[in-house]
Formats: structure tokens, C-alpha cells, sequence
């Protein structure tokens, strides 16, 4: 009875296990790759794509991951990687699975945009419910611990590496882009999907597709997705930009045609954007959740 109890447990502690694997990009540039999919216990709600630089004067986390379960798993992971310590963790937007792996950062200085911070610790409580309602066990014990330092737009020098923050907007009302400029490689946070049906519960259209705009024009050499194949990244940048083109054009359509939500859902979509991850239960939210800011102004005149 012991043996089969223990065989259990082993079992279980098997099956929680997030399986963490760090990915070289460029020497000292590290990505932790999520499963291309929505929240769900299959995947422990692990779909982001985190990561770290190793920059000579400890290293830069960005973004820890979605549980508390999670965080632990990434330090360990990189504890594995490099003998340099921890030094400083960087939030990219307020998401929950930007930041509910913070309880394994306790000890280190946490950053965010101030926007960013006012989003986390307004909606925090509502992250936890609702990871805790989707993926169950594998949030036990997690709790959200905030970011504790304000980040900004500009240049820095970490090491010797030089890493640069724009602040952009539009996915969320502060999106930061991280740029290592040695590698040229641009963990680009929320706005980037890569053959993934994007997030919108805070979006606004106009001016994701401007940050977007500006993020192509810059000379970088890789983009990190938030969500989906790293090695989709530029082209997702561009992907992203046909999506939210074509589902702007697809709201202003229908609310000038006076077509309520069920109509809109019944229309067809390109089969490009059906063949993303997530297309079932995302395209659907993005509808309800922007649909309504279309059909306002008309329904006011």
C-alpha cells in the first residue's frame, strides 16, 4: 500500500513538472519557450515565452512565467544554466503569466512600466481566480507579489551589455520591447503573436498596428514572440500585422452593415487565421471584447 501510494506521488509530482528548457539564441541570450496553445491543465497555463540574459553583471530576467510553480522551475532552470546570479527581473506588460512566477523573485528587484504596475495591481486578484479556475494544482500557492521598481524607455549598460527598453502601446496600455543590442535580438512582449490568435482583453487596434509599425522598422535581427514558434517571430510581427488589419476592417464592416455579435461570428475567416493556435476560444473573445467599440458610435448617431 505504501509502494503504490508513493509510486503516486511520484506520479503526480511527474505530471507537474513544467519541464523547463532554456534556448540559446546568441551567447548570454536565453528563451524559455511556452506551448503554442490557450490556458489549459494539459500545459500548466505555461504558454508565454520567458527569458534571461546572462550579462556579465548577473542576469536579466524577462517576464517569470504564469505560477508560482513556474518561477521556480525557471530559476532552477537558470541556476542550471549559469553560475551568475539573478540580478534584476523585468515585466513587459501587466498579464498574469507576465508576472504570477514573481514569488520565486522575491529577493530581487522587479521592474515594470508605472502603467503597467496600476494594471497588475488592479486586475491581480482576477489573474489568480481565473488561472486558479483554468489550471487547477498547478497554481497551488501562488500568490501575486507585484513588481517593486519602475522601468522606462531608454538605454542601459548591464555588464557590458547594452539593452535597450521602448515603451510602446496598443496590446495593453504600456507595452515594453526589450532589445539586446549586441544580438539585435527583441523580446518583443505582447505585441507579437506568432501563429497564435491574439490576446485583446486591453487592446486598442489603432494603436497596437502603430507600435507594430514602428517595431518593423527598426534593424533587428530576431523577435521573440510572447506567444508561438520563436523561430516564427519576424514573420509573426508581420502576421500580426495582417490579423489586426483584416479584423479592423472586419469590425468596421460589420458594424456599418448593423450585424450584432452572432452574425459576425458566423461570417467566414481566411483560412491563415483559422489554422493559428487558439483560433476556437481567442478569435471569439476578440470579437466580444472590441466588437462593442465599433458598434457605439453608430448606435449613438
Amino acid at each position: 500500500m505504501f509502494m503504490a501510494l508513493l509510486m503516486l506521488a511520484l506520479r503526480e509530482v511527474r505530471a507537474a513538472d513544467y519541464a523547463l528548457k532554456a534556448r540559446e539564441l546568441a551567447p548570454g541570450v536565453y528563451v524559455v519557450e511556452g506551448t503554442n496553445a490557450d490556458f489549459a491543465p494539459a500545459n500548466g497555463c505555461n504558454i508565454i515565452n520567458t527569458g534571461f540574459i546572462v550579462t556579465g553583471a548577473g542576469v536579466l530576467v524577462i517576464n517569470t512565467g504564469p505560477s508560482r510553480r513556474y518561477g521556480e522551475a525557471l530559476r532552477a532552470l537558470i541556476a542550471r544554466t549559469t553560475r551568475q546570479p539573478v540580478a534584476r527581473v523585468i515585466h513587459l506588460n501587466q498579464h498574469p503569466d507576465y508576472f504570477l512566477g514573481n514569488q520565486a523573485f522575491a529577493d530581487v528587484p522587479r521592474a515594470a512600466t508605472p502603467a503597467t504596475r496600476a494594471g497588475m495591481q488592479r486586475e491581480a486578484k482576477a489573474y489568480e481566480d481565473n488561472l486558479y479556475r483554468l489550471c487547477g494544482d498547478w497554481m497551488r500557492g501562488t500568490e501575486a507579489l507585484l513588481p517593486d521598481v519602475d522601468a522606462g524607455p531608454g538605454l542601459a549598460t548591464l555588464g557590458g551589455r547594452e539593452i535597450e527598453l521602448l515603451e510602446l502601446d496598443g496590446h495593453t496600455g504600456s507595452d515594453l520591447v526589450l532589445i539586446d543590442r549586441a544580438s539585435g535580438i527583441a523580446f518583443a512582449g505582447g505585441l507579437v503573436f506568432a501563429r497564435r490568435i491574439p490576446t485583446t482583453p486591453h487592446a486598442r487596434l489603432p494603436e497596437w498596428q502603430g507600435s507594430l509599425a514602428r517595431l518593423a522598422a527598426l534593424p533587428l535581427r530576431r523577435v521573440v514572440p510572447s506567444h508561438g514558434p520563436v523561430d516564427g517571430g519576424i514573420e509573426g510581427l508581420q502576421s500580426t500585422v495582417r490579423y489586426l488589419g483584416w479584423l479592423d476592417a472586419r469590425l468596421r464592416r460589420g458594424a456599418a452593415q448593423g450585424l450584432d455579435i452572432n452574425e459576425l461570428l458566423r461570417l467566414p475567416v481566411p483560412e491563415e487565421f483559422r489554422a493559428w493556435a487558439a483560433f476556437e476560444t481567442e478569435y471569439p473573445r476578440n470579437v466580444m471584447q472590441l466588437y462593442p467599440r465599433y458598434e457605439q458610435p453608430l448606435l449613438q448617431r
